[in-house]
């Protein structure tokens, strides 16, 4: 029997799912296909409405975890889960500012802040 190796860590705080890399630098092709196939996983089940992803153990990651982000973005969107992203730390922010990704995700400095504005919900959440 195979055994699946999670890259994700998530736990549920009231009605938003913190979801939370495992890994420092995100460069290896097999771990960016696992990351991404769990986080489309993660819209998949329509039970997760808001969705906080965290950044705070990630020092580097490729385009190509890039792009497994932009597509759990638009998957998200496809499915009305709303998501904003946080603890980005300064040089992964380098590379989503180059790319504008602000304009593509709500970013948040603080999780704290993210969980907040998630919870709220309405228009502004």
């Amino acid at each position: 029997m195979a055994v699946s190796v999670t890259t994700l860590q998530t736990k549920r705080e009231g009605s938003v799912l913190i979801v939370n890399f495992q890994d420092v630098s995100l460069i290896d092709e097999s771990r960016i296909e696992s990351v991404g196939k769990e986080l489309i996983d993660l819209t998949a089940d329509g039970v997760n409405e808001r969705i906080a992803l965290n950044f705070h153990s990630v020092g580097f990651m490729s385009s190509a975890m890039i792009s497994k982000v932009i597509d759990f973005g638009n998957a998200c969107k496809k499915e009305k889960i709303k998501l904003r992203l946080c603890n980005i730390n300064d040089n992964v922010k380098k590379v989503f500012d180059l790319m504008r990704l602000e304009k593509v995700f709500d970013i948040d400095d603080e999780e704290e802040t993210s969980m907040a504005k998630l919870a709220r919900g309405g228009w502004f959440g």
